[in-house]
C-alpha cells in the first residue's frame, strides 16, 4: 500500500524548486554529512551528456545578491516539511537556505556528540562552505536552542535570530515542569511517538485547534518522518543540561520572539520571562489563534511578521 505521507515528498520537493531552491549535499567534516536545500542561483547543474540522473549540484558560491535567511527546523520532520509555507514567501527578496539538522532528512554523522552545541557547529561549517558570511537565522523548537547557539557561538556570522515555540536551553527544571503540565513522562515518549495514539496525543499539545487526520495517515507520518529512532533519542538526552550550568549569554544580535499566543509546550510566559532576560536587544511579538506549530497554522501572519521584522533589520544594516 502506497505511504501516502511518502508520496507527497516529490510534490513538495518540486514546490520548494519552483520556489527557487535545490537539495544540495555535502561532506561538513570526515564521518559528517549534511544536507541542505541553498538557492538555485548559487549552483549549476550537472552535466547531463555525463550525469543522465542525479540530483547533485556543484556550488558556485557567488557573491549573495539578497539577504541570507537560514530555517533552521524543530525535532518532529526535517526541513522542507517545517517550513513549506515559508521559502515561497520569503524567496522574493531574501537567499533562503534550508538545512536538516543531524539525523533528519540527508543528514548523518558518526561522531557520538548529540547537543546543540554539535549541531550548531556543523550547521555553521556548513554554510561557511557555502561561502556565506552573514545570515539571520530563523529558529523553531528545537531548531530554535541550535540557532541560540549558533548566535552566541559565530556573532560575525549571525546578524539576527528570530524564534519560536524554544528556549534558551532546555534545563532540567523546564523540562520537568513542560512534560508534568502536558501529561507525559518523557521527552521521547512526546516527541517519538510509536503509536497512532501517541501520534495525536504530540499533535494535540503542539497544535491550538483540534486538528483531524485519518489513522492511516497518522501511521504514514510515522514511519516516513521518525526514522533514526535511536539517534533522535540520544539527541533528546543530550538536550537537557543542569540549572547549575546555565548561564544567560550576552548577545550583541537582535532577537526577536514570534509566539503562538497559545503554546502549550512553551508558553506564552516562558517567552515573555526569556525577553526579560535577554534584555533591550529582545523584542517580543505574539500570534493570537496559534499554538506551538505557529508557522503552520497561521502561515500568512506568521511570514507577515517575520518578513516585517527582517525589513526592519536590514534597514538598520544598511543605515549603519
Amino acid at each position: 500500500m502506497v505511504n501516502l505521507v511518502a508520496a507527497q515528498k516529490p510534490l513538495l520537493r518540486g514546490l520548494m524548486k519552483m520556489a527557487g531552491i535545490r537539495p544540495h549535499t555535502m561532506e561538513i567534516e570526515p564521518g559528517t554529512v549534511m544536507h541542505i536545500w541553498v538557492p538555485c542561483e548559487t549552483i549549476k547543474k550537472p552535466n547531463k551528456k555525463f550525469k543522465k540522473s542525479t540530483t547533485e549540484y556543484q556550488i558556485t558560491k557567488p557573491k549573495p545578491t539578497k539577504p541570507i535567511v537560514v530555517l533552521v527546523h524543530g525535532f518532529a520532520a526535517e526541513g522542507i516539511v517545517t517550513w513549506q509555507f515559508q521559502v515561497g514567501s520569503l524567496a522574493k527578496k531574501y537567499s533562503i537556505y534550508v538545512p536538516d539538522l543531524l539525523f533528519f532528512g540527508g543528514s548523518t554523522t558518526d561522531s557520538p556528540d548529540r547537543s546543540p552545541t554539535f549541531q550548531a557547529e556543523c550547521l555553521v561549517k556548513g554554510l561557511r562552505k557555502l561561502g556565506i558570511e552573514k545570515c539571520t537565522v530563523v529558529g523553531f523548537s528545537y531548531g530554535g536552542m541550535v540557532a541560540f547557539k549558533m548566535a552566541e557561538m559565530y556573532p560575525e556570522l549571525v546578524q539576527a535570530v528570530v524564534v519560536s515555540g524554544s528556549v534558551l536551553a532546555m534545563t532540567d527544571s523546564i523540562s520537568n515542569e513542560t512534560l508534568q503540565s502536558l501529561g507525559f513522562s518523557s521527552s521521547s515518549q512526546l516527541l517519538l511517538p510509536n503509536t497512532v495514539n501517541e501520534c495525536k496525543a504530540l499533535l494535540k499539545v503542539a497544535a491550538h485547534k483540534k486538528l483531524w487526520f485519518p489513522d492511516r495517515l497518522h501511521k504514514d507520518f510515522l514511519e516516513v518522518m521518525f526514522q533514526n529512532r535511536k539517534e533522535r533519542g540520544e539527541l533528546l538526552e543530550g538536550l537537557v543540561v543542569s540549572n547549575k550550568d546555565i548561564a544567560i549569554p550576552k548577545f550583541v544580535q537582535r532577537i526577536h520572539l514570534l509566539w503562538g499566543e497559545n503554546d502549550q509546550i512553551f508558553k506564552l510566559e516562558v517567552a515573555q520571562n526569556m525577553k526579560e532576560q535577554l534584555g533591550e536587544k529582545a523584542t517580543f511579538e505574539r500570534i493570537k489563534k496559534a499554538g506551538h506549530l505557529v508557522h503552520i497554522e497561521r502561515p500568512c501572519v506568521y511570514n507577515r511578521c517575520l518578513k516585517k521584522f527582517l525589513a526592519s533589520l536590514h534597514a538598520d544594516i544598511i543605515q549603519a
